[in-house]
């Protein structure tokens, strides 16, 4: 049976005291069950205090982003390998923000996917299409796209040691959510697609849906049979929020 899993993604927020008092504040609500995984994935500057405030608990490290290189002359990247040392267990791959903002295509983002599992860390690869794709019934198109090509790179079972996680670009930080219905049927496509090329993989993939979700709409999606946690972005910013998404899944 799949673990719900709960990730913070913390995006570009964060000081010294925040991570100190938000790591404190979640370390109690995410040891009240086994049911449930949690992990928080700070800026990069933040991932050694992050690694000592977590000393101790069961609450996982994650990383946002990394380069496709481990060493070189590639000037304000961070490495897979890096990451290693400071006790990173996750990383975000092909986030939303970076295929916009950063121009990431599907290609750099398998890229990352394959370097990041190469330290036998655990890539979370971000898929979802825009409002625009979402209005034209462009949804599986799109999600099959941005997963085909990290099969093609690293082989369908390489997503057997990943974590997925559908993000609709039209619910990031705009506070629309996926109806639980909706967010399913995305969830149950993509495990439908990925059975085609292996059931055992399909089977047991964690498939996290990310778009604003709160503590009042967790516990719908999370009761849906293919949604097997979130990866949360604002409300994971709010100890109290972000505690009862945890307890939503528990």
């Amino acid at each position: 049976m799949r673990q719900t899993l709960v990730m913070g993604n913390w995006k570009l927020n964060g000081s010294k005291a925040m991570v100190s008092e938000l790591i404190s504040a979640l370390k109690a609500p995410a040891a009240e069950s086994d049911k449930i995984a949690v992990a928080v994935c700070p800026p990069v500057l933040f991932l050694g205090q992050a690694e000592a405030e977590l000393a101790g608990s069961v609450i996982a490290l994650g990383a946002q982003d990394a380069d496709v290189h481990n060493s070189g002359a590639f000037t304000g990247e961070n490495a897979p390998a890096m990451y290693k040392e400071f006790g990173v267990k996750y990383v975000l791959v092909g986030h939303s923000e970076r295929r916009t903002l950063h121009g990431e295509s599907d290609a750099v983002v398998a890229a990352k996917f394959a370097a990041v599992l190469e330290q036998a860390l655990v890539p979370v690869l971000c898929i979802g299409e825009t409002l625009e794709q979402f209005e034209a019934g462009e949804t599986q198109e799109v999600v099959e796209r941005q997963l085909q090509a990290v099969i093609d790179q690293c082989g369908i079972e390489a997503l057997g040691r990943s974590v997925i996680a559908y993000e609709p670009v039209w619910a990031i930080g705009t506070g629309k959510t996926a109806t639980p219905e909706i967010a399913q049927g995305v969830h149950s496509a993509i495990r439908a697609f990925l059975a085609k090329q292996n059931a055992n993989v399909a089977a047991g993939v964690q498939i996290l849906y990310g778009g604003s979700v709160k503590g009042d709409s967790a516990a719908g999606l999370f009761a849906m049979e293919d949604i097997d946690g979130a990866l949360v972005g604002g409300a994971a910013l709010k100890a109290d929020e972000f505690a009862a998404i945890i307890r939503a899944g528990a």
